[in-house]
């Protein structure tokens, strides 16, 4: 095989892919102290308003996940005996890069059916958290290997080397389309910051194939060797541009921000605009999973009002118009307003 067979190199040995996971996020409130005046309710509530469950489950990509694993592991075993058969370096170290793609499939996978366990004695809120860090890892690996595509390039720039090889180019095709269909399984999912992961390691790695094709083809006709090197570079700022949101979320899920999409302010409106509610304190939203929102909240009653019908009340309207299915609600009459030491907003 020619020097040619390195094209893959500035683009495909960088871009290797890995994952995106999951986990849940610990909501343990802090109450008021603990004196004869204050009255309390604190309840979880999930589903009915009374008794404790998660309603809003991520949606499951097994079936995805098992047909992209499929494709992919295909695909490296043919790219594997193609590079062996050509002679091809550059085919066999994007074998290798496609192999860090099952890998990174099979451990997106293996999140996702970590966070549908159950919680243990243990692991009181499950595993769900993990798709926060799994993400972060995912988009910084992304950035890293955008880096890496970048620094192989400005080197092409300067000391440029011959390209050519039917096999190279031919396999870079297959590629694109094995990544393509991967990467359209995952498309309904983004809403969830781990499946957007999946989706972009997928819809890079086409990107890259696609770079592979078009300046081998460019470069066979024009016989211009900086077409590679710069068609590499762009791959590479495409792929961080797709990149950055994904990791400025993920770091704001791992600080456990507000999830984007959620307003606290319009939370806290339309809660004191309930009948039965006097004043929402101690607030807190944030991502119990990539896909999961919990929120916990001190809410002020007056005497005699029928707590239960008001924390159904306020469960249904978390749910349906700000879909937060976790909720822990301590409910406090007006006398206890005072004392509560959560009642400040500086206060954790």
């Amino acid at each position: 095989m020619s020097a040619a067979s390195d094209l893959h190199g500035a683009v495909a040995v960088w871009s290797g892919d890995r994952v995106g996971a999951a986990a849940a996020a610990i909501s343990l409130p802090d109450e008021a102290s603990a004196t004869h005046a204050m009255t309390h309710a604190h309840s979880h509530t999930h589903g009915s308003g009374c008794g404790h469950g998660h309603g809003l489950a991520p949606e499951t990509f097994d079936r995805a996940m098992a047909i992209g694993v499929g494709l992919n592991v295909t695909f490296v075993v043919a790219e594997l005996a193609a590079g062996v058969m050509a002679g091809s370096l550059a085919l066999l170290a994007d074998a290798g890069h496609n192999a860090g793609d099952v890998l990174g499939l099979l451990l997106a996978w293996g999140a996702s059916w970590l966070a549908r366990r159950p919680p243990s004695r243990r692991y009181t809120w499950g595993l769900r958290r993990s798709t926060i860090y799994a993400a972060l890892a995912n988009a910084v690996l992304l950035l890293v290997a955008c880096g890496g595509i970048a620094w192989e390039a400005v080197h092409r720039l300067q000391s440029p080397e011959p390209v050519s090889g039917v096999v190279v180019i031919g396999v870079a095709a297959i590629g694109v389309v094995i990544n393509t269909l991967t990467a359209l399984l995952f498309m309904r999912g983004q809403s969830d910051a781990n499946v957007r992961g999946a989706f972009l390691h997928m819809a890079a790695d086409a990107a890259v194939s696609l770079g592979v094709v078009v300046a081998g083809v460019a470069m066979a006709w024009s016989g211009i060797g900086w077409i590679d090197p710069v068609v590499s570079l762009v791959i590479a700022v495409v792929i961080v541009v797709g990149t950055w949101g994904l990791f400025r979320e993920s770091v704001d899920l791992a600080l456990d921000a507000v999830p984007r999409g959620v307003e606290p302010e319009a939370i806290t409106a339309a809660l004191e605009n309930l009948s039965g509610i006097d004043e929402v304190h101690d607030l807190h939203v944030w991502g119990a999973s990539t896909s999961e929102i919990s929120l916990t909240a001190h809410l002020v009653v007056p005497e005699g009002c029928d707590r239960d019908a008001v924390l159904a009340t306020v469960d249904g309207l978390l749910r349906e118009r700000f879909r937060i299915a976790h909720t822990t609600i301590q409910i406090e009459g007006p006398n206890a307003v005072g004392i509560c030491l959560q009642r400040s907003p500086d206060v954790l």
